[in-house]
């Protein structure tokens, strides 16, 4: 059975996603290059590395990209968790709240979703929202961007498992078969 016709806005989608995988190639290679093409590259390096600096990701606070001395930390997923409008939404913040061990706070919280150095999953609650604000941004658009360590101070809590509301990276989705093509 032939797939169907992809409309404008698939088809543009479908373009960008082989793009970025003809970039990850390119990486993998070892050649490609966000900065100036070395004076032995190919036409087709050369094409590829602008192609690479058209795609890259939005950016965001806290993205790794002007903070050098701080790694970034692969994420699974991350959510914002907010208090509601409604009081039975104010009565869940407040459970949730307690279950991760931190008190409620009007601005929320952000969830972030990761491992230890012994692959065990936790939540990190951090107050870094307008990073995770950016972050959930890039993965709508299915571009797997990871956050630099938030700093101590940004740290609340460390629960062990994943807690809470989940949003996956493009990433870990596609290892879990769910990241589609």
């Amino acid at each position: 059975m032939p797939e169907p016709e992809l409309n404008e806005q698939d088809y543009l989608r479908q373009i960008e996603l082989l793009a970025r995988d003809v970039v990850a190639a390119a990486q993998k290679e070892g050649w490609q290059t966000y900065g100036t093409d070395p004076a032995d590259a190919t036409a087709m390096q050369r094409s590829v590395n602008e192609l690479a600096r058209l795609l890259r990701h939005r950016h965001f606070e806290g993205d790794g990209c002007v903070e050098p001395d701080r790694r970034t930390l692969p994420l699974g997923g991350a959510a914002l968790f907010e208090p509601g409008e409604t009081q039975s939404r104010q009565d869940s913040y407040r459970v949730g709240c307690a279950r991760l061990g931190v008190d409620p706070r009007a601005e929320g919280w952000a969830l972030w979703h990761t491992w230890d150095d012994q692959q065990r999953a936790h939540t990190m609650v951090t107050t870094a929202l307008e990073t995770t604000r950016g972050l959930l941004d890039n993965w709508a658009q299915g571009h797997d961007v990871h956050p630099s360590q938030p700093r101590r101070s940004q740290i609340r809590a460390v629960v062990r498992g994943w807690v809470g509301p989940i949003t996956l990276s493009p990433g870990h989705a596609g290892t879990q078969g769910l990241g589609g093509r």
